[in-house]
């Protein structure tokens, strides 16, 4: 039963957020600094993820071929390589990294 109370409220609360973001006045998101804070967002949070994803196993910070795999990626990106070769580039590298510690 406790699932199932977990589940309504859950869904409550999304409908509150989605309810909260239609009664915003039009006026209000239509300011410069909140248009910028709006299109900053996803990248922020997309770093956050990838830091927390990388850099973390549980509740402890570790340093593995997750990194050595990020760091390709980003020596690729200020390379301006292109998406597919970014991607690639990580998983090799962190392929490579893991099948050398292992």
């Amino acid at each position: 039963m406790n699932t199932w109370i977990a589940i309504a409220v859950t869904a409550l609360g999304c409908y509150a957020v989605k309810l909260a973001g239609l009664l915003v006045p039009a006026g209000l998101l239509e300011r410069p600094l909140v248009r910028r804070l709006a299109a900053l967002l996803p990248v922020s949070l997309l770093a956050a993820l990838t830091a927390q994803q990388t850099f973390s196993h549980g509740h402890v910070l570790v340093l593995d071929a997750r990194a050595a795999g990020l760091a390709a990626a980003a020596l690729a990106l200020v390379l301006r390589a292109p998406f597919l070769l970014v991607v690639a580039a990580a998983v090799v590298v962190t392929a490579g990294a893991r099948a050398m510690g292992a």
